[in-house]
């Protein structure tokens, strides 16, 4: 097993050669992407920090290590390498997530310390759509302006309550409700509104040059089992594809059946498989 000798902290100067590793599997990497392009490694502003596994001169592998644990292009030895730096430096994240074939390496590793998760993910498929959706748009869908603030955060609340399982207001509101305007401030927020509340949401996450990622695909729960989300979510994908990225990505809890037959009818298809440990 490696030490941590072949990790270090990346700068601004490492940054041509982090984007080539990412640019490796860039939908796969897209969250780590945009966290790079938004920040250019400022730790300030990530809220943390990357780390790079080296051979040699080479940098073979990185690891965002944040909020999210995120491994990237992660080789056995990196991942022994990751899992020895994130115990040494006393890193507590809220989850894990990434590729299965690294997550779940990672997390043999550093369960005894971290452990018992919240909840562990082992399947998640990672889903992509490259062309216009199978089924038709719902016209209703629209893109969430400032104005409807409150009207959109009850349903995000709601949603990730129900999906991460905790309340997103524990310890105060503020940061979630800034995090809820910041996407609606970047057009990245999308719903179905009717008589003051939404029936259908979900957000872009993260982005960059060649894909989003979407999140937090959410319909009431009183209006569920009404074929609302697939002419939904096409909407959403035939606007974010010719405005934000053109690829759609996602990744969707493998028990979840009936998330999983609205996106195969919208036309996603599976090309990797995810895994998230929440802590």
């Amino acid at each position: 097993m490696l030490g941590t000798t072949n990790v270090r902290a990346l700068t601004a100067t490492d940054l041509p050669a982090l984007r080539d590793l990412l640019d490796l599997d860039p939908l796969v990497n897209l969250f780590v992407r945009h966290r790079v392009d938004l920040t250019g490694l400022q730790e300030r502003l990530m809220g943390g920090r990357i780390w790079g596994y080296y051979e040699g001169d080479e940098l073979v592998s990185a690891c965002h290590a944040g909020a999210n644990i995120v491994p990237v292009q992660a080789t056995p030895d990196a991942i022994d390498a990751f899992a020895d730096r994130v115990l040494s430096d006393g890193v507590r994240p809220a989850s894990l997530v990434g590729l299965r074939s690294a997550v779940m390496p990672l997390w043999e590793r550093v369960e005894p310390t971290w452990g018992p998760a919240r909840s562990v993910r082992p399947f998640q498929p990672f889903l992509e759509l490259d062309e216009d959706p199978a089924v038709p748009a719902d016209p209703r869908v629209h893109r969430v302006v400032l104005d409807e603030f409150d009207v959109l955060y009850p349903a995000c609340v709601a949603m990730f309550a129900e999906e991460v399982g905790v309340d997103p207001e524990i310890g105060g509101a503020s940061g979630y409700r800034a995090r809820v305007a910041q996407l609606i401030t970047q057009g990245w927020a999308f719903a179905i509104v009717e008589d003051g509340e939404v029936l259908f949401k979900t957000e872009v996450g993260a982005a960059t040059s060649y894909a989003c990622q979407l999140q937090g695909v959410w319909v009431r729960p009183d209006r569920r089992g009404e074929d609302i989300a697939a002419s939904a979510l096409a909407a959403v994908v035939k606007q974010v594809r010719a405005t934000v990225a053109p690829v759609a990505t996602l990744y969707v809890n493998d028990h979840n059946r009936s998330a999983r037959r609205t996106y195969e009818r919208v036309g996603f298809r599976e090309t990797e498989m995810f895994a998230s440990i929440l802590l």
